[in-house]
């Protein structure tokens, strides 16, 4: 596709240089440019990419675009190159340069333009709340997948063509990472895609240039709130409520304490037909005479005060209700049978989200994703229903805006026993995290151990364990790594278990 073509969706733009250079793919990283590739010299919270704009026309790229035009030329010129009206000249070529305003706005756009528009083609379906992303959207590809219909997925877990996975950074990919994700689809003839939309993929338009055929508001808590995220609730809230621009209908949880807010922002565009959903209310979807157990939940669905069906989830707790009652409401509204949906929910499996591990002993083993002082209460409440006693290993990731002492309270008020270790520590010092939330569990009394190596720790839990346990492997989920300051190791939980197990089978034998 030509340039002046990829521009098409601008409003506003500079250009200098030849706008009939062909443009191949769209690149933020120098290092993955080749040759007609359009780079974008997106700014980070650490990085100007307009440092390496020369090192991208260096690897291949055939034109680029700022949205800071003096940074571009103080780099251009600190590489001894010189910039004209003709662009950056470079071993006597010249490149074309777009100046724009707002340039991760300007990325969104050009990358859906480039790669023709495709969420105007299929079912998108935007999940976005601080819990039950990862859940909801699996729970959705399961329906879907036992209906006959291969999906598309993008999100916590990776991305998925169909069944073939595709390796993406993290939950919301930037613009030029999603569009020629949906566009594989596409050719791939799969037209439904789940995506989570996290509020920072909202807040720096990485879903600019998406249309949403459905987008489901799950819920709102403090994990997000910091110097480096959000700084208040409402801020956290607003940058969730964008995703109602971009939709053609919302489903919101009604019960959320935030769903007057996310209800007034949803009603602000007038074209968006918008649901509700929750526990025991006069809902448009509701869920009544719920059952839990410990393999899973069961409960009624009511459209619009009208027993429909009854479901079945084998994943436990009362937020699974809500997040099988939000994937449910949403296959209703995009064409699945009551039948279908049973049928999906009542076969799905979400890898590290009350994650059963075998043990062969005479206690239980759950990995789960809980990472933050909400997710602690709702998987520990749940645990003790059917637990003799629970046991809680968790720890916190570094470099991230989280309540320390907060979650080191709620482990001690819901958990009988605690272990407190590493999670991610990334670029902090483990035992300094540690400490910051063993001062959240000291006031509270509980009894709890500090173990910083998170091995150790587990196979302390394992060594410990007495009869009816429910010993809780919190925060990693389904990570299968661990990142330290100076490396990432590979740290998959299920065969840590298993291994520490078969350790203390193989001592057993030889006494």
């Amino acid at each position: 596709m030509k340039l002046r073509a990829v521009l098409e969706e601008l409003q506003t733009y500079t250009l200098y240089g030849d706008e009939s250079c062909l443009v191949k793919d769209i690149q933020i990283d120098s290092r993955s440019c080749k040759a007609q590739d359009l780079f974008v010299c997106v700014q980070g919270f650490i990085q100007d990419g307009n440092r390496y704009a020369i090192q991208a026309i260096k690897n291949g790229a055939g034109s680029v675009m700022t949205g800071d035009l003096a940074s571009l030329c103080r780099s251009v010129d600190d590489a001894g190159y010189t910039f004209t009206e003709a662009g950056i000249c470079v071993d006597d070529k010249a490149i074309p340069v777009i100046v724009v305003p707002h340039l991760r706005w300007a990325l969104a756009r050009v990358s859906a333009t480039r790669y023709d528009n495709p969420s105007a083609s299929m079912q998108l379906i935007g999940v976005t709340g601080t819990k039950g992303k990862t859940t909801t959207t699996c729970m959705l590809r399961n329906i879907f997948h036992q209906a006959g219909r291969m999906t598309g997925m993008i999100g916590t877990m990776g991305s998925f063509v169909g069944l073939r996975s595709v390796e993406t950074d993290r939950t919301t990919p930037e613009a030029n990472v999603i569009q020629p994700l949906l566009r594989a689809m596409l050719t791939e003839k799969i037209t439904t895609c789940m995506m989570e939309v996290s509020s920072q993929g909202l807040n720096l338009d990485r879903v600019g240039g998406c249309t949403f055929s459905t987008a489901l508001f799950t819920n709102l808590s403090r994990d997000h709130i910091g110097e480096n995220e959000h700084k208040t609730m409402e801020e956290y809230a607003l940058a969730k409520a964008k995703l109602f621009s971009l939709s053609k209908r919302a489903v919101l949880n009604a019960d959320s304490d935030w769903y007057g807010f996310m209800r007034k922002e949803a009603d602000k565009n007038a074209d968006l037909d918008i649901y509700t959903y929750g526990i025991d209310g006069a809902y448009d979807f509701a869920a009544k005479q719920i059952q839990t157990m410990p393999e899973g939940v069961v409960y009624d669905v009511y459209e619009q005060g009208t027993k429909v069906c009854t479901i079945e989830v084998p994943i436990p707790g009362r937020f699974t209700v809500y997040n099988s009652l939000g994937a449910y409401a949403v296959a209703r509204l995009e064409g699945m049978t009551p039948d279908q949906i049973q049928k999906g929910l009542k076969q799905v499996f979400v890898k590290g989200k009350a994650e059963i591990v075998p043990t062969d002993r005479d206690f239980t083993i759950l990995i789960d994703y809980a990472h933050n002082p909400d997710s602690f209460e709702n998987i520990l409440t749940t645990v003790k229903e059917f637990a003799k006693r629970t046991v809680f290993l968790f720890g916190c990731g570094g470099d991230r805006n989280r309540p320390r002492a907060l979650m080191g309270e709620t482990a001690g008020k819901f958990a009988d026993f605690t272990i407190i270790t590493s999670d991610n520590p990334r670029s902090e010092d483990p035992e300094s995290i540690v400490r910051d939330l063993e001062a959240g569990i000291k006031p509270t009394g509980s009894p709890y151990i500090c173990i910083v190596d998170r091995k150790e720790a587990i196979e302390y839990a394992i060594r410990n364990a007495q009869p009816g346990d429910v010993i809780i492997l919190a925060g990693k989920g389904h990570e299968t790594y661990q990142i330290f300051k100076d490396r990432t190791v590979e740290f998959d939980e299920r065969v840590i278990v298993a291994d520490i197990l078969k350790k203390i089978r193989e001592e057993e034998q030889q006494v």
